[in-house]
């Protein structure tokens, strides 16, 4: 996911320690009666106070109630990420892993919790990509031929705000590029594109294509495989 966007912001308060891991010594069934208790896709597994990997809903409700954990440790997951990720490095790792938590570790590999799925996406419409009114222009261009920088320039020279970019599309080395502008009065910013050997998709004044895409997260749905 090729992504920029005028904003970080601190996740330490986002780390959920509610759901304790598993051990590896606790029974399947200790796992299966959690699961049905949860929303999660995932549960955290722990071996001596180490996080080793997730057990998966899926799995859990496969095995066998009364085997423990360790008879199955080949079938953890061993994704993960680190506290001092950005919120857009956690949501890519969401992105690639069919899960809606996501365990958090420090420098020394020590456990500290999860964060959950909604509350990145939660972060992610409160930045102003989508909370600030503005405009929504979709170009194309070939992928060895475009660059953000050049967008940026583009929409800077003609007096625009740039509040965010992401590549929406790729297809035969032709990528789509979403762009976010704080400036009404996109006409001059379009042709500009043009100049500079861009194709126009489409380019609204207001913001109902953003809208659309906020109330149904289609573009959401193309990365986190919900």
């Amino acid at each position: 996911m090729h992504m920029i966007i005028n904003d970080i912001m601190p996740l330490s308060e986002y780390i959920i320690n509610d759901i304790k891991p598993l051990n590896v010594s606790d029974n399947i069934k200790e796992a299966q009666l959690l699961f049905n208790q949860l929303t999660y896709s995932h549960i955290p597994v722990k071996k001596d106070n180490i996080y080793i990997g997730c057990i998966s809903e899926t799995d859990a409700h496969c095995f066998e109630a009364d085997k423990p954990l360790t008879e199955y440790l080949f079938t953890l997951e061993g994704f993960y990420v680190r506290n001092n990720a950005l919120w857009l490095d956690v949501l890519e790792a969401f992105a690639q892993k069919d899960s809606n938590i996501m365990p958090v570790l420090n420098e020394k590999d020590e456990y500290l919790g999860y964060y959950e799925l909604n509350d990145i996406i939660s972060l992610f419409n409160q930045t102003p990509f989508f909370a600030e009114p503005g405009g929504i222009i979709i170009v194309e261009k070939g992928y060895t031929d475009f660059s953000f920088s050049e967008i940026s320039q583009i929409v800077e020279s003609n007096n625009g705000k740039l509040l965010g970019a992401f590549i929406s599309k790729t297809e035969n080395d032709i990528v789509q590029i979403t762009v976010k502008i704080g400036n009404l009065g996109l006409n001059d910013i379009i042709q500009t594109f043009r100049r500079y050997g861009y194709n126009i998709i489409s380019g609204h004044e207001e913001d109902t294509f953003i809208e659309s895409l906020k109330e149904r997260s289609d573009y959401l749905n193309k990365y986190l495989n919900l």
